[in-house]
Parts: structure tokens; sequence; C-alpha cells
């Protein structure tokens, strides 16, 4: 097998000179702007009588498919396989399967021959050989940038870091006590969290729309689950109260986005939040702690590890946001996607190991799933 490896310029960036590949240093300007990809074309040939090996060995496996009479199954010879299903459409099959198998170990070996370092899966043509004489073919790769960097040994990263506060851990028991909330009735106006069982109706042109009406529909006011105007005409009312108003409906509602729909809802309740108490026997019941204390230092420790875990991974962040500016090309988005899946796999290896979820994690950041 013979290889030639060609460099090629990268992708969205100025043409570069194949015989400057080595390395590309900063200026005192700032750093030079590459591509994002950076590829690579490896010319592979196989010898005829070379790939010829592997099409013995498709040959092999053609005949652990076939089935001839008199041979167990794989044990027929090739001439025998030739002549049962024809010698131009057996060496046609045998050719194909030889392809398939032997191709990427020739992509592999020419990788290896040029000390490539690929960051994606190839781009393989054919170019010869796919029906006789010498196989040929072309890849063309993404390959990992070589940079060299100046500068780095005088940086310097702070990075700050608060311990979990009483507040914190308080936070973290009102969204607890949150999640078993109950209702009660209530007589007062009703305001944003408050709640409002509502028979409610809406029409566009005259006909009532499905997802526009309910009856005994248990309403928190301020969610705007349908429209604002909906919230703003609950506030401040009590039940009994009958409210009638029409809004041009926005683009969520699909094919209704932009008809006007007329409202009317009928308050038949009223009802606020009520948290349960903090004590030992809801944290019992809500938790796999026994008591208020210690469920604190259950949460604190959680937080903690939360907390450092962020730190660990914000420091390792800054520095390579540092060491980033120094670098004179811009990551390849290849590299930037991998990374990302690295990061979050490492993030849940490291709260497993400390008995936590990346939803619990999310919950103890303040950040949305």
């Amino acid at each position: 097998m013979q290889s030639t490896l060609e460099p090629l310029a990268p992708e969205d960036a100025a043409p570069v000179d194949p015989g400057d590949g080595d390395a590309v240093e900063a200026d005192a300007d700032g750093p030079a702007i590459g591509g994002p990809a950076h590829r690579v074309r490896l010319r592979v040939s196989v010898p005829e009588a070379e790939f010829e090996v592997a099409i013995d060995a498709a040959f092999k496996k053609l005949a652990r498919e076939v089935r001839i009479p008199g041979f167990r199954p794989g044990k027929a010879p090739r001439p025998v396989i030739e002549k049962h299903l024809g010698a131009e459409e057996a060496r046609k099959a045998a050719r194909g399967q030889a392809l398939q198998d032997a191709l990427p170990q020739y992509y592999v070996d020419a990788v290896d021959e040029h000390a490539v370092d690929p960051i994606a899966p190839p781009e393989i043509e054919i170019t010869g050989g796919e029906e006789t004489g010498d196989l040929e073919f072309e890849a063309v790769v993404e390959v990992r940038p070589e940079v060299r960097l100046t500068g780095h040994d005088s940086l310097q990263v702070e990075l700050p870091f608060r311990p979990v506060t009483e507040d914190d851990v308080d936070a973290q028991l009102d969204a607890l006590r949150d999640r078993y909330a109950g209702l009660e009735d209530s007589e007062h106006p009703l305001v944003d969290e408050a709640y409002a069982t509502i028979d409610i109706t809406g029409e566009v042109g005259g006909e009532a729309v499905p997802g526009l009406t309910a009856s005994d529909f248990l309403y928190r006011v301020g969610s705007v689950m349908l429209v604002p105007e909906l919230d703003e005409q609950l506030r401040g009312t009590t039940p009994g109260a009958i409210l009638e108003f029409s809004v041009e409906l926005p683009e969520r509602f699909g094919e209704l986005a932009g008809e006007t729909a007329t409202f009317r809802v009928v308050v038949k309740g009223a009802q606020t939040k009520v948290l349960p108490e903090l004590d030992d026997a809801f944290v019992s019941e809500a938790s796999e702690c026994e008591t208020v204390d210690e469920l604190r230092e259950q949460l604190r420790t959680r937080l903690d590890t939360v907390q450092r875990l962020q730190a660990q991974m914000g420091l390792r962040d800054r520095v390579l946001e540092v060491v980033a500016d120094l670098v004179p090309i811009p990551a390849p988005a290849t590299l930037v996607d991998s990374e990302t899946r690295r990061r979050l796999e490492d993030l849940q290896h490291r709260l497993a190991h400390q008995g936590a979820s990346i939803e619990q994690y999310l919950a103890a950041s303040g950040q949305d799933p």
C-alpha cells in the first residue's frame, strides 16, 4: 500500500502554504484568524495483488452465506463459489465485500503512516479499482490544528468562592415546602400566585375552541398559561365575577394566530397556597431525613458539594478562557462539540460520585433543566 498526504486550506480562511504547516505563532497585534476546520487529504493506492488478499477473505465470508450442495457452510472453496454463482457475479460480490471490510483498515494504516490526528470521521471517495485493478481512494479528514503558545508562563487566574449560607439552605427548604404545598379557600381578591377555579369559554368566529374552553379549571394567576389578558382580568376579582374580553391570539396558537378570540370567564372559587409547617413530621414525610436539623445539614453538605464542583469547573473554564486568548487560531467546531459532550459526561460522573444528579445540580445552582 502506498499513500500520500496533502494539507488543505482551512475552510472559510485565506489559503495557507502547505510547506508552512507545522505551527503558527501569535504576533504582537493579536491572534491570527484561522478557519473552523483544518483538513488533510490522504491519497491511498493498494496494488491489485495486495487487495487480492482482502478479496480472498471476502470469498471466505461469502462461503458462509451461500448454500452449496455437498459443502458445509463456510467450507466451499473459491472456485466452487465462482462456478455456483457465476465467476463475474461472484467476483463482483466478493470485491464489494472486500471494499467494505478492508478499506477502513487501509485508511487507518495511512493515518498511522503520516501521524495524522483526526478529530472527525473521514469523507472517503473511491477513485479507482472499484471493479478491477489497483484500489485507489481519497480520504478527506478534519485534523487537530497544531498551535504554539507564548506568554502562558505569566498567567494568573483568580476565582471567587462563596461558602454556603443559611439563606441558601432556607431557600432549598422553602422550595421543598412549596412542592408539598396545599390549597385552601380564600375570600380575598385574587392576586398573583393565587388560584382561581374558573369556567372559561374561548370562541373564534362564534365557535368554541377546544383548547380555550374548560369547566372547573384550576388556574394560577400570573402564570400567563393562556393569554396575558386573562391574568389581567382575574387580578382583584372574587368568586362570582363574570369576565368578558377579546384578544388577538399570539403566534403560539398556530393556525389561530392573529385571530380575535372572545372569552367569557366565570370565577367560581379562589384559593391560596398554604405551605406545610417545617417540622420533624414534615421532614420525615418529604425526605429521607428524620429531623429538620438533619435535613438542614444534608442540604448544606449537598450545596457545598455543588458549589465546590462549580468552583473546580469554573477554575478550569477560566484557565481555558485565558489560555484561549493566546491561541492564534479559533477552535474547530468539531472540537467544541466533543469538548461540550465530554464536560457534560464528566459533570454527570462527578455528581453521581457525590450521590447527586444533573437535575439536583441545576436546581441547587438556580438553573433551568
